[in-house]
């Protein structure tokens, strides 16, 4: 017990008693309190945790659930009703070509989750009867998921990646990392390259999603690179059936156009004004230019084939002509951002797709270049992720 003595001295002595009595009661006070707080923290960020588990978990819904609107045109029709305009899923189901009484209510459900993801936005209203009805409308994002006024979107994109021929890839990447080989070929028994020849049907989706995304990303290129003004003869190696050259020479008109690709590609291009297609093997010869351009053609290849293909466009040029060269750069730190993300996606489809292939850092594009003979890169603007390179001769 506290011995109290008497006088002034006691009575300081008692007061400084309470004050440490009050102030440990209120020290303790804040510490429970400061628990509380922390082990709702920690359960706040458990429950989080647990939460993003579920969406990992549940990663495919989204993509599938987009699929199946952009299948159907559900974003065409909102988007057919005017800037800000918001449908109910009745309305929308009121134009597509079904009799599914349980149509409306499915599409409610998918729009609600693509709400959640931000390509859409919703709002609510009180019907006749009193019920809480959903309406929806386009979010920024759709203005890539709907034909803007060329025409085009990335939905074909997305109908490609999504497609079963590539899906069933997916299901051999475990085998591929402990056994070797192609996540592709092991599903198919071909190489990507050689599968559209024998499936007609993928070979229409690969020419219409590519013919979609180059539409896009190059207008957007020729917005921000400058480096065709000088160029009198281009060489496209790998340019498909020709959208990439048309859409550079259709703004550069005295530009002589060459579309390089595998003569069965070559077979299938339409008549271009002021392209030449020519069929043939880039890992064997490339034809001759003054400037060679290369779209999203590294990344299909490993660091051999890439330099064999680089050295050919190498002799193919004049002391002073450069090779224009588009691709993604992998950062060297793995990083957690959208771009970073993006990267990361497209790099493990190349590596389920093709033999080696993959996206590279600003090193790795440095060390091919060298190794076939190019003084060095220059980079010279990213747009949409992807950076546009000048390998030259002497730097």
């Amino acid at each position: 017990m506290h011995n109290r003595s008497c006088g002034l001295d006691g009575i300081l002595a008692d007061i400084s008693y309470i004050n440490r009595q009050f102030l440990f009661s209120v020290q303790s006070q804040q510490y429970i309190t400061m628990n509380i707080i922390q082990t709702k923290l920690n359960d706040e960020v458990e429950e989080e945790d647990f939460l993003f588990a579920m969406q990992l978990i549940g990663g495919s819904v989204l993509p599938m659930a987009l699929k199946a609107a952009s299948e159907l045109q559900v974003l065409e029709i909102i988007a057919k009703a005017g800037p800000g305009a918001h449908l109910s899923p009745k309305d929308i189901a009121s134009q597509l070509p079904t009799q599914n009484p349980e149509a409306p209510a499915m599409l409610d459900r998918m729009l609600r989750l693509l709400t959640t993801y931000t390509v859409l936005t919703s709002i609510t209203k009180t019907n006749e009867n009193g019920q809480v009805e959903r309406m929806y409308g386009l979010a920024p994002v759709c203005k890539y998921l709907v034909s803007n006024e060329d025409g085009v979107s990335l939905s074909p994109l997305m109908f490609l990646t999504q497609d079963k021929a590539l899906m069933d890839s997916w299901y051999h990447l475990k085998d591929a990392v402990l056994d070797g080989g192609v996540p592709f070929n092991k599903a198919h028994g071909v190489q990507i390259f050689e599968y559209p020849g024998i499936d007609r049907r993928f070979n229409d989706v690969l020419n219409i999603a590519m013919f979609n995304h180059t539409t896009i990303i190059m207008k957007k290129i020729l917005e921000r690179y400058k480096g065709f003004e000088d160029v009198k003869e281009l060489v496209d190696v790998g340019g498909g059936i020709g959208t990439t050259i048309s859409i550079i020479t259709s703004k550069y008109p005295t530009i002589k156009g060459i579309n390089f690709d595998l003569l069965h590609v070559i077979e299938r291009a339409p008549t271009l004004p002021g392209v030449k297609h020519v069929g043939g093997d880039m890992l064997i010869k490339v034809p001759k230019g003054e400037a060679i351009f290369m779209k999203w053609i590294l990344h299909d290849w490993n660091d051999e084939y890439c330099s064999k293909l680089l050295r050919n466009c190498y002799d193919s040029l004049p002391s002073d002509g450069k090779l224009i060269v588009v691709e993604a750069i992998l950062p060297e730190a793995a990083e957690k951002d959208v771009a970073a993300r993006g990267l990361c996606q497209i790099d493990i489809i190349m590596m389920t797709q093709n033999q080696g292939g993959k996206e590279r850092t600003d090193k790795e594009f440095e060390a091919l270049a060298i190794e076939a003979g190019f003084g060095g890169i220059r980079k010279v603007c990213c747009v949409c992720n992807y950076w546009v390179m000048e390998f030259y001769k002497d730097i």
